[in-house]
């Protein structure tokens, strides 16, 4: 059975190596692998969050139209971050890749062992919101029934999140 297909909005992350590089690779495994990638945010560059003695990250913002079920599209995604080299070696770490799902469609899954949705730390981060607010201003979060706009302009975060040239 093939499922109707969603618009999910996923956030790229990467510190080490060609940061900019590793985003564009990143990209291009999703389209291959996930679906059509309808909007691109601009890249952002800020400071480390969690663990701040690492190097900075670069963050982009990324819309995928897909069919996947949210298990399936997340499975993809840990195998893109694994055939690019991501190694897990602790929380908040540096890495060569992240991809989270932060937004698949309205769906909601909070009794999930390996996957909530929406991303439940997305709205007290900066890196997250900046991005993802230039491709999906209107977005509605299904659960607090608020566009991204409005929970980027009542955020508290005060993490520097600058455009990368």
């Amino acid at each position: 059975m093939e499922l109707e297909q969603r618009n999910a909005y996923l956030l790229l992350g990467t510190n080490l190596g060609d940061r900019a590089q590793n985003l564009s690779t990143a990209i291009a495994f999703i389209e291959e692998e996930l679906g059509e990638v309808f909007a691109k945010s601009s890249v952002y560059e800020t400071a480390a969050w969690g663990k701040t003695d690492q190097p900075g990250f670069l963050n982009q913002a990324v819309g995928v139209k897909s069919r996947l079920a949210p298990t399936q599209m997340l499975k993809l995604l840990l195998a893109i971050e694994q055939k690019m080299g991501r190694i897990r070696l602790e929380r908040w770490g540096q890495r060569l890749i992240d991809i989270d799902i932060i937004f698949y469609g309205d769906v909601i899954v909070l009794d999930g062992s390996e996957l909530t949705l929406p991303h439940p730390e997305m709205h007290k981060r900066r890196f997250v919101l900046e991005p993802l607010n230039e491709i999906a201003e209107n977005f509605i979060h299904p659960i607090f029934k608020e566009k991204v706009s409005s929970i980027l302009s009542n955020l508290t975060d005060e993490l520097t999140v600058e455009k990368y040239n």
